[in-house]
């Protein structure tokens, strides 16, 4: 035999590498049972087997704390089992764990995620398992993020982050690896090469075969290793692992695999070869290990088939407690998908006191640029809370494209205020690993137009992954960006692409329209525990206006009635909200009447200050800058449509921008975004 078989070459006694064997065994017998129960329907939806390559997550997990954490992948079953049961504390705790496998790719309540993730979303975040993601390569700016919130805290903890070859061609990777590189942060990035994205073979996929060369572009180590040998795997992420704890950074370990299965259930293989297959079976993990083990002494086949029989039992009565296992209660649909709010009415209360002061600027009451208020609420809430920090393109020297970062590089350093690469998808999924591991994140991302770019990180990951995992974590994380059309920049600096965050379920939509809304909105967003989206307007970053001397926070979903009025209803948010006023104002002088109404926040919604002011006014004008079609207005009006039709003496008017790309010419763009005069024309329509 070769010298491998010296366990105490890789830290491991009789006890340790029967426990290897048994969890490779354990993933084995969990995948072909979930084959099973897929063929006949019980599982539904789709799940991409482990089976195969059971020594990668076993061999890697090995080597963590307790207390270090990991990211997984659509094919995430076997990271999960392993490190649970690498966890696991007891024969009941272990056999915990598979029941709530199980149970979750079964849909069932008492699953790891409550029935609302299944095979693709599996998480333990509890345990530090911060959950797989459906969306190739999503996972690895949330690792990242993950990552610096350990670096961040001193934590001394390592983030293990597991992908799949195709991942390796996303963005993402690229990304991330770069971002991880530069801050030296503790994550082992382990890209499974199982030869085939989905049909597609690597050498299709790919310009060269070993992927882990590419660690050499972001100067940091890449190793090759044998996917197929658990303590090939343990030897490497072992070094990998001490290099990050050590504070040295980052790492990129290949491990060449082959899955077992198809993609997914339904694969037919037909891309792959049956010499091909039977070449690989041949180097087959589990029974490799085992004859290993008796070979040296460490274990007799007896003790290794009744290991195997006592598996099969487990698993067995983990998929019995599953299918006898209720589902989740359809009344309970709606719960965790927003961490609860943390204001009271008393809050409500009082900042209504506050907003009538400041409207004139009161006793207690100073006057300031929205870019300040803007700053003012950074600071202050990164001087309450040392959790809080800042990161983004040119937000550090620069002081943010607009100035509202200016000074705070000099006051808090540069490991509060980070300024990042151009990287939008990374600095999006940063702030959600941050987030996920206690830290505050607020992220910029210097223009709403370029926020697509991480909608991914945002929607997929951050908004989502709460409810998915079952209410067990919170994403509190904020980005920061602006929008709005105003200074000549043409179609792709000028948007206002709110409704498609308001679209999302998980994430808040925040648009203030002066420096009192956009101070207390923003110190609210840092304390809420889940993302926001906080949209500020280019065109107001110069407008004035009264902030109190104390400290404030703006509960979400709480509109303001700017003006009071009689004749019509004036709803509108951010730059739109000062056109409506100028709006009012020139039609006082004929004798109208116009209530003005700012939202404010247009998610959470408050239609209550929606509906008395429809129920008094009896006919509704909505405002946007936002492109006519598909926009936020368009929702608010359907809303009004079902809520308040009966109190409606006309059909409500919508003034939004026209559906065309926005241009830069001056006179183009002034003539494709509402002015007062458009204003005035849907008032008098709304009235006819």
């Amino acid at each position: 035999m070769s010298k491998k078989t010296n366990l105490k070459e890789f830290g491991l006694d009789r006890e340790h590498a029967l426990e290897l064997l048994r969890q490779m065994w354990e993933i084995r017998v969990f995948e072909d049972t979930v084959y099973d129960l897929l063929g006949k329907n019980i599982i539904k939806g789709a799940s991409h087997l482990y089976a195969g390559e059971e020594a990668v997550a076993v061999g890697a997990v090995s080597v963590l704390r307790d207390d270090d954490l990991i990211t997984s992948t659509h094919r995430g079953h076997g990271h999960c089992h392993a490190r649970g049961a690498s966890l696991a504390k007891s024969e009941e705790a272990r056999q915990e764990h598979y029941n709530k496998m199980m149970a979750e790719l079964c849909g069932r309540a008492s699953g790891y995620c409550r029935g609302r993730g299944g095979s693709m979303h599996i998480a333990d975040v509890e345990k530090g398992n911060l959950g797989a993601t459906g969306i190739v390569g999503g996972n690895i700016p949330v690792a990242t993020g993950a990552g610096l919130a350990q670096q961040m805290m001193d934590t001394g903890r390592v983030v293990l982050c597991f992908f799949g070859d195709g991942a390796s061609n996303t963005g993402n990777f690229h990304e991330s690896l770069n971002l991880a590189a530069l801050w030296k942060l503790p994550v082992v990035y382990i890209v499974e090469n199982n030869l085939y994205g989905m049909s597609v073979p690597i050498h299709k996929a790919a310009a060269k075969l070993d992927l882990a060369d590419r660690a050499c572009a972001y100067g940091i180590p890449g190793e090759v290793v044998d996917g197929m040998d658990v303590l090939a795997v343990r030897q490497a992420v072992s070094r990998a692992v001490e290099r990050a704890r050590r504070g040295e950074g980052p790492s990129l370990i290949e491990c060449q695999t082959y899955r077992w299965y198809g993609h997914s259930r339904s694969d037919p293989r037909v891309y792959r070869t049956k010499e091909e297959e039977a070449a690989w079976k041949e180097r087959d993990p589990i029974p490799n290990f085992a004859r290993r083990l008796v070979e040296a002494g460490v274990a007799t086949q007896e003790e290794i088939d009744a290991l195997e029989k006592k598996v099969q039992r487990e698993i067995k009565e983990a998929t019995e407690f599953a299918l006898n296992s209720p589902n989740p209660p359809v009344e309970e649909l709606e719960l965790y998908v927003y961490a609860p709010f943390k204001w009271t009415e008393a809050d409500v209360t009082r900042e209504r006191e506050l907003r009538a002061r400041c409207r004139t600027g009161g006793a207690g009451t100073r006057k300031i640029r929205y870019w300040q208020a803007i700053q003012e609420a950074l600071r202050e809430e990164m001087n309450r809370d040392p959790n809080v920090f800042i990161m983004g393109e040119d937000v550090g020297l620069y002081g943010g494209a607009y100035g509202a970062t200016r000074g705070l590089l000099e006051e808090f350093g540069a490991e509060r205020v980070r300024d990042t690469p151009i990287s939008e998808a990374t600095i999006g999924g940063a702030a959600v690993g941050a987030a996920m591991c206690g830290m505050r994140p607020v992220a910029e991302i210097m223009y709403v137009d370029f926020t697509p770019l991480a909608m991914d990180q945002i929607a997929n990951q951050g908004a989502k992954n709460r409810y998915m995992f079952g209410g067990k974590t919170t994403v509190p994380m904020v980005i920061r960006t602006e929008g709005g059309a105003g200074r000549c920049i043409a179609a792709h600096h000028s948007q206002s692409l709110e409704a498609l965050w308001v679209h999302f379920p998980g994430i808040y939509v925040v648009m203030p329209s002066t420096p009192y809304d956009a101070k207390g909105l923003l110190k609210a967003a840092i304390r809420d525990d889940n993302p926001v989206m906080f949209i500020e307007h280019k065109m107001l970053y110069g407008v004035e206006g009264y902030v109190p001397d104390e400290d404030y926070i703006i509960p979400f979903g709480v509109a303001d009635v700017k003006r009071a009025g009689s004749d019509v209803t004036v709803i509108t948010y951010s730059r739109m909200v000062h056109r409506a006023l100028e709006a009012a104002e020139r039609l006082a002088e004929e004798g109208i009447s116009v209530e003005v109404i700012d939202l404010r926040t247009l998610k959470p919604l408050d239609m209550e200050t929606v509906a008395a002011s429809v129920k008094k006014t009896g006919r509704v004008v909505g405002v946007t800058e936002a492109y006519k079609t598909g926009s936020f207005i368009s929702e608010l009006a359907t809303r009004i449509q079902e809520e308040l039709f009966d109190w409606l003496d006309a059909p409500m008017v919508r003034v939004c921008a026209a559906d065309v790309p926005v241009p830069m010419s001056e006179p183009l763009e002034d003539a494709a975004v509402p002015n007062v005069d458009a204003v005035i024309a849907g008032i008098r329509k709304a009235l006819a």
